[in-house]
């Protein structure tokens, strides 16, 4: 957490220096900053992607971006934020695969989860993983598995709370690889790092880059990881796809993160803001700086992120129903 936190402070310090400077050239907003919503407190792995790539833009587009952080409620209040709006392209939202599991956990929202805004591009991806105590006698997800399989009920997966992303690809896990398995929800990961090493709890699954550093310290042990690919960062450590078995082939949940704009922004507006959020991501040191926060910058066309956003919705509206969460 102290990298992230220093990464936090060098980003931070970037974005509001060019924002006192000014950048050369005309800037679209007739000089007034963009205003980027995120829906999470600073010095977390999406509020410190958001700044790498705003901070990138604002050196290459002449256009300065600030940072409003707005966490609770689910990612609601930032949400609505955005989607009320002008839409001008001078207010965009920090949208990930939370803002797809809002639309499944509410009944009422003050917004339309998918009318209300206008993809502008991806950000990129941060895995999720398997994980086990260094001291669990569980040393790979094949012996996690097996050892569930011959003792039905019996293994217990922590997560963070109820109808949060983690819990909810634990539930995806549990139901893909069809196990009979107890999914325990903790009030946030320190509780849950706390109970998998005192091994109150079998395994846990959690975002990776917030716990890498007690993975490659080896007080955590990495037993697969939630994506299509393996980490870059964590190469020999299998994807569940791989070493899950019986409903793995084909397992994919990775965390997200996005730009969106409010609905009814111009389409030529958009146009721009697209093609600026994709050269800062292709830059090297924008690729390097988000590597090292365990994130893997990829950006995409509107209609790529459009149609991402709306299969997730799908997913996990199902993954709720069928965990029988109830809604909000």
């Amino acid at each position: 957490m102290n990298s992230l936190k220093r990464h936090f402070c060098a980003t931070t310090v970037a974005v509001v220096a060019a924002v006192a400077c000014g950048a050369a050239g005309a800037q679209p907003g007739g000089g007034r900053p963009i205003r980027l919503v995120v829906p999470f407190g600073p010095g977390g792995v999406a509020d410190l992607t958001a700044r790498v790539v705003a901070q990138k833009m604002t050196e290459t587009s002449g256009q300065s971006i600030v940072v409003d952080n707005k966490p609770g409620a689910g990612g609601v209040v930032a949400a609505d934020t955005v989607a009320k709006a002008a839409p001008d392209g001078q207010t965009l939202l920090l949208m990930s695969n939370g803002n797809a599991v809002t639309a499944g956990m509410f009944k009422n929202l003050p917004f339309d989860p998918v009318k209300s805004f206008a993809p502008v591009s991806m950000l990129g991806y941060f895995d999720m993983a398997v994980l086990s105590s260094s001291k669990s006698r569980f040393k790979s997800l094949n012996e996690l598995l097996a050892y569930a399989r011959a003792n039905p009920g019996k293994v217990n997966i922590a997560t963070i709370n109820t109808g949060s992303t983690q819990n909810l690809a634990a539930e995806l896990f549990k139901r893909s690889l069809k196990l009979d398995v107890q999914i325990v929800p903790f009030n946030g990961s320190a509780a849950v790092i706390a109970a998998l090493q005192g091994e109150q709890v079998d395994a846990a699954v959690e975002i990776l880059a917030p716990v890498l550093g007690q993975v490659t310290g080896n007080t955590l042990r990495a037993l697969a990881v939630m994506g299509d690919k393996r980490s870059p960062a964590l190469p020999d450590v299998p994807t569940v796809a791989e070493g899950g078995g019986t409903g793995a082939a084909g397992f994919n949940v990775a965390s997200w993160n996005a730009f969106a704009a409010p609905a009814g922004t111009p389409p030529d507006v958009i146009a721009r803001l697209n093609k600026e959020t994709n050269d800062a991501l292709n830059s090297s040191d924008v690729k390097a700086r988000l590597e090292k926060l365990g994130v893997q910058g990829k950006g995409s066309t509107p209609k790529e992120q459009g149609d991402l956003y709306a299969r997730e919705i799908k997913r996990w509206s199902e993954v709720i129903q069928q965990a029988g969460i109830p809604k909000q």
